[in-house]
């Protein structure tokens, strides 16, 4: 996963109730210093280095010596720790081509060459550059660019009359989840696909290529997963149960989630080879980027390409590395927090830094377990296995796990790569409180603020240098309100225990100062690259420890979990403005667009030499059955506001029996917004607040029934999800006025 290391900009501001909820009394700032004292960026030096010495893909025999060594560092370190097995389909690849034939012949592709100083990019046992769950195919066709390879950009082909169907798409990385791309491509007729690096996005353009800077340099390739995450995550052959080794499995030619065309991803120095041949209609000019070729559309029959990939299509093990210290107070509830081991080659940055800093925790935990603390809820730390290939690892467990986690979890925190930087933070919403309070109490190693105060400078120097920030996240930065979190989408391993179990959960991590992205998913993706320019000493792997460790100890140890309801409200109102103005945009788009079709406009717009066809017309955007949602968004600030007040005055003086039946009612309270029908077309995703959205794959959705409903014109739909959203969110404003009348002994 690519680690989204902005706060939100759509959250809405905190509120004053309970503003102390989450920090730090005088015991747990003691037992805070001493975990930090356990920390050692020296400590993850030496763990790096050694778990991103050879290839860690699925399979790999390093990838099974890494989980047992992490096996034996929780054993030593007190925890009760096992492994857990999952057998996953995994293809690896057997052969791969790619060879321009027409006008010229070209070999293309092949393995990334060894770099002088990177003494990890020479080593034997890497597999090719690839992409996970593509279709095998041998086929030679004519060349077509299709820009990002987005809905959007189709349309635009369409008005310049090029089609993809029976050729090859060739499209850039970005815009959108890689997946989409020959997804698209696919399911308009294209035989094919090639995605590559452009220099604009990733490459020179953003800065030195490595191994004099950390960009990528144009004999790099990004490698990844294509199976459609959109649909489900995990293994492709058991949706929704664990894939153990007697699972009952689907066909290959049955998964829905598996790609049908063959698709390799390619360096920008033989994608320049490519698009420098290209003819046919010059591309808009939003399709251009940084190579020093004119972009042109192909389709004209000059430019052919011979594609092959051959696969190896096995089960293959999945180590999750599973450790436990159990609660003394609440035995049966559980936090929960996990990174993975896997890598796409060596895998330093992605994921191993953001494991070794877990590690690090798992490490200082079991110290001061040794010395004799014993956390009141029981801690559950995972490395999990398989991340890259579509989250396998992570979400087998979940499915397989699946009524133990929902009866016991009560938080799950995800990191994955980490770098210099900011903190960035996403998840559920009402734990943005907490996220925002231990923030104040980390210190930034390298500017001695904290990193709550790193947060807020940025969203101050970025709003008067003209970037893009929110007006809700300036005005909190600039006061001393609450920063917004973001909303999870997919990508890493919280998916399954937020989307599919209903559990809260939060993705964090340091970056934008990092240059880990210029070697994403490559396999410079190393030791070296990792410390000479994301993370030097490896501080903010440190910084990322004890950010987390506090996460874990303040809900471990918490009376009652650190949750503020209001945030939570306050966000979906957001939302819900937010689905309400762009039904009413789409609206007048939709008349605006008539009108010129009326009037002839884009006929006489359109340059006779360079003709442009007219916009696809579509039906009006009708009015949307908002009142019931509304309602509801507003019974839920009430109930919200309420609850955190009372908590505010009453909570610490509860007895015992009262707090036992409170954090009873709390705990599934999350679980309240899952509706077992799910999402249309993807039952599996059944949060009705968060989910990735279908043609963003990464990027989160919120209130996706209903908004993507509108996007794509699915009115029907969209009233559909309007009433089940409202009813899921009066089942939550319900239970928190039952938890209300404990805390307030009614």
């Amino acid at each position: 996963m690519k680690l989204r290391i902005a706060l939100s900009a759509v959250a809405g501001a905190s509120l004053a109730a309970s503003a102390a909820l989450a920090q730090a009394p005088a015991p747990m700032a003691s037992l805070e210093a001493r975990f930090d004292a356990g920390i050692s960026s020296a400590d993850q030096l030496e763990w790096l280095k050694d778990m991103a010495s050879a290839p860690n893909h699925v399979g790999s025999p390093h990838d099974k010596a890494n989980a047992d060594k992490i096996l034996a560092q929780f054993k030593s370190w007190g925890w009760d720790a096992h492994i857990e097995t999952f057998m996953v389909l995994y293809p690896t690849p057997l052969k791969t081509a790619v060879e321009l034939v027409s006008p010229v012949k070209v070999k293309l592709g092949g393995q990334e060459p060894a770099v002088p100083g990177d003494d990890t990019s020479g080593l034997k046992g890497m597999l090719p550059p690839y992409v996970a769950f593509q279709g095998d195919g041998d086929v030679t066709a004519d060349v077509v660019y299709v820009n990002y390879g987005l809905r959007e950009d189709y349309e635009a082909l369409a008005r310049r009359g090029v089609s993809v169907k029976g050729k090859i798409a060739i499209a850039r990385y970005g815009g959108g989840w890689r997946g989409l791309k020959p997804r698209l491509a696919q399911e308009h007729g294209a035989i094919g696909c090639i995605i590559y690096s452009d220099p604009q996005d990733d490459g020179y353009r953003t800065g030195d290529v490595y191994p004099k800077g950390g960009a990528r340099p144009d004999f790099s390739v990004q490698r990844g997963s294509v199976a459609d995450m959109t649909l489900y995550p995990g293994d492709p052959l058991t949706p929704g149960v664990g894939a153990t080794a007697d699972a009952k499995r689907l066909t290959r030619e049955q998964s829905p989630s598996i790609m049908k065309i063959p698709t390799l991803p390619m360096s920008y120095g033989d994608a320049t080879k490519i698009l420098s041949r290209l003819g046919g209609p010059q591309a808009p000019t939003d399709f251009a980027g940084a190579l020093p070729v004119t972009y042109h559309l192909g389709g004209d029959g000059k430019t052919q390409l011979h594609l092959l990939v051959n696969s190896e299509w096995s089960l293959k093990p999945a180590y999750d590395v599973i450790a436990m210290l159990k609660g003394s107070e609440y035995p049966d509830q559980w936090v929960v927090r996990g990174n993975h081991h896997d890598g796409w080659v060596m895998g330093a940055s992605d994921p191993l830094s953001g494991n070794v800093a877990m590690l690090s925790e798992a490490k200082s935990l079991g110290a001061l377990h040794k010395s004799g603390w014993t956390p009141k809820r029981t801690i559950v730390y995972t490395s999990w296995d398989a991340e890259e290939p579509m989250l396998l690892g992570s979400t087998e467990w979940a499915e397989q796990h699946a009524a133990e986690l929902k009866a016991k979890a009560v938080l799950y925190i995800n990191t994955d790569g980490n770098g210099r930087g900011f903190l960035g933070a996403s998840g559920s919403h009402d734990f943005q409180h907490l996220v925002n309070a231990v923030a104040k109490d980390v210190t930034d190693p390298e500017t001695g603020a904290t990193v709550g105060e790193r947060m807020r400078a940025r969203i101050r120097a970025r709003a008067y240098e003209g970037g893009n920030v929110d007006k809700a996240a300036l005005k909190a930065a600039e006061g001393d309100a609450d920063l917004p979190i973001g909303a999870l989408g997919s990508g890493s391993d919280y998916s399954a225990y937020l989307q599919h179990l209903g559990l809260p959960s939060l993705d964090v991590g340091f970056g934008g100062e990092a240059e880990s992205g210029g070697v994403y998913h490559s396999v410079y993706d190393s030791f070296h690259h990792m410390t000479t320019f994301d993370d030097p000493g490896l501080k903010y792997g440190a910084a990322l420890s004890k950010y987390v460790g506090r996460l874990v100890l303040r809900v471990a140890d918490s009376d009652t979990p650190p949750q503020r309801f209001g945030d939570f409200a306050d966000t979906v109102a957001t939302y819900l403005d937010e689905v309400k103005k762009l039904a009413e945009d789409q609206r007048t788009a939709d008349m605006t667009r008539e009108k010129l079709f009326k009037d002839g406009i884009f006929r006489l717009a359109s340059d006779p030499l360079k003709p442009v066809g007219p916009a696809e017309a579509k039906a009006v955007t009708p009015h949307i059955e908002f009142a019931t949602l509304s309602d509801a968004v507003d019974r839920l600030g009430k109930s919200a506001k309420a609850y955190d007040a009372a908590y505010k005055d009453h909570g610490a003086g509860l007895d015992k029996g009262a707090r036992t039946k409170l954090n009873g009612l709390l705990r599934d309270v999350d679980q309240l917004l899952l509706d077992a029908r799910g999402l249309p077309e993807r039952p599996w995703y059944q949060h009705m607040i968060y989910a990735p959205g279908r043609f963003t794959g990464y990027g989160a959705k919120t209130l996706p029934g209903v908004r993507e409903a509108i996007e794509d014109r699915r009115f029907d739909d969209a009233n559909t999800y309007a009433g089940r959203i409202a009813a899921v969110l009066d089942a939550y404003s319900k239970r928190l006025d039952e938890a209300r009348a404990v805390i307030e002994g009614k």
